[in-house]
């Protein structure tokens, strides 16, 4: 049975302004979605992929899959990709949609809505989120191990170590932003880092662009955070005990946010004012 997202006092209209920027809650899904742990928007298509586990996070048990929602939560496609373990984090390159799935990256076909390739990462063990930049060059975090590894036409190699509990990855305009546990960093082509914000109450996990420059940040424990062009931290909702708040979608023209809610079964969409 699925879980409330929230108490009965917390409806569609519900405001949460704890910093300059508000969220106000629009939709949330109203079809079971077996933990469903990242989500992506995808402009061109006007549809939101959603990753999910349906099991362990950790377990190659075969039971992930890749659903498809509209706009306005409702379900378009619940089994458009199975057969997966435990996907989380995705990236799309022109029409190859990249998905981590524990120790390997699944290459998905959009067009033809089937995987047709499996990379495994040297010694990976919890491969989170995907980002991938102008040139089709590949991105993925595993954050038990602190590392990011990169994919370049598909050829995997280790990246960066010694990045501890990375999660969300971007990149932009050639550089790689991560958040490294509770900070935030800039990693630029020499690898060198720059801590553009720390002092999250929990480690991030999703990770999105604004258009003022700045960050979204999801913490799974239920916390979702804006953070400046300059660093400044400011929290927009908190959940915590409530519900959890795993890799968030953005679509930055309508600046709407989709949150799954990981055990809660649902994707929550906010307005970001």
């Amino acid at each position: 049975m699925k879980k409330p997202i929230l108490s009965s006092l917390l409806l569609l209209s519900t405001v949460f302004a704890f910093g300059q920027h508000k969220l106000t809650q629009i939709w949330e899904s109203k079809e079971q979605l077996p933990v469903p742990e990242s989500v992506l928007y995808v402009d061109q298509k006007s549809e939101l992929y959603v990753s999910l586990i349906d099991g362990d996070g950790s377990a190659a048990d075969g039971k992930g899959g890749v659903a498809i929602l509209n706009m306005d939560g409702t379900l378009k496609n619940p089994t458009w990709i199975t057969g997966l373990n435990a996907p989380k984090g995705m990236a799309l390159y022109k029409n190859h949609l990249y998905v981590a799935d524990i120790n390997e990256v699944a290459v998905i076909d959009i067009q033809q809505g089937k995987v047709i390739e499996k990379i495994k990462m040297p010694n990976a063990v919890f491969l989170n989120d995907v980002t991938v930049d102008d040139y089709g060059k590949v991105y993925v975090s595993d954050t038990r191990e602190g590392k990011i590894f990169v994919l370049n036409k598909n050829v995997p190699s280790l990246f960066m170590s010694e990045v501890p509990e990375v999660n969300g990855l971007r990149i932009i305009k050639g550089d790689l932003y991560a958040m490294a546990g509770k900070e935030l960093w800039k990693i630029d082509e020499n690898k060198q880092k720059t801590i553009i914000a720390k002092g999250l109450a929990l480690g991030g996990d999703g990770l999105e662009p604004t258009a003022d420059g700045g960050f979204l940040v999801t913490c799974w424990g239920g916390l979702i955070y804006h953070i400046t062009a300059e660093g400044e931290v400011s929290l927009l909702l908190d959940v915590q005990g409530e519900i959890n708040t795993a890799d968030l979608g953005y679509n930055a023209k309508d600046r709407i946010l989709y949150v799954p809610t990981f055990l809660s079964n649902s994707v929550v969409a906010y307005q970001l004012d």
